[in-house]
């Protein structure tokens, strides 16, 4: 199975619709061959390491640049993947959160802890964090949805309040807390 195809996009990708194909619609292709040359687990692991950051960047119903641009950083680094592979995994991630958040959520975040052990889990849950705090705020929405991402992983409650604690200073209910004192 194709990473495409893993991330619901089935069908030719980038198929020319009618004359010659435009040089963007090639580099697409290129990128699209290059992730199929990854194998299957690897791919598995990328798409949804990436899936479950778009999860936590879509919890306030938006995915603003910041989180896009972290969420890049993060699966190039940690993927060991070229930057067009870390965009065209994240564009088309992002696009399966929003297609299918919520119903599709806990299926991929259950393949994930399948597929990592203790160690990236918890990386993932850091980065989860990450991704959140791009924009400077972490909001009530992507916090409780960084709880639940943790609960799917089978991550500890001490566990998640580690991850959460080197982005305290971005955590919205805080900061409010902060300023009326």
């Amino acid at each position: 199975m194709s990473i495409l195809e893993f991330l619901g996009l089935s069908g030719r990708a980038g198929a020319a619709t009618g004359g010659g194909a435009a040089p963007e619609a090639d580099a697409v292709r290129r990128i699209v061959g290059e992730l199929e040359a990854i194998p299957e687990d690897r791919a598995r692991y990328l798409a949804g390491f990436a899936y479950i950051l778009g999860r936590a960047a879509h919890a306030d119903a938006h995915i603003s640049d910041e989180e896009t641009r972290k969420m890049e950083e993060i699966v190039q680094v940690l993927g060991h993947v070229p930057e067009a592979q870390a965009v065209l995994v994240v564009e088309i991630a992002k696009n399966q959160v929003r297609l299918f958040g919520g119903t599709e959520d806990f299926l991929v975040t259950r393949q994930f802890r399948e597929l990592s052990d203790k160690v990236q889990r918890t990386e993932l849950l850091e980065c989860v964090f990450a991704v959140s705090a791009a924009d400077e705020s972490i909001t009530v929405a992507e916090e409780g949805q960084a709880r639940q991402i943790s609960r799917e992983l089978g991550l500890t409650h001490r566990e998640f309040v580690a991850a959460r604690a080197a982005f305290t200073e971005h955590i919205e209910a805080l900061k409010s807390f902060r300023q009326r004192r």
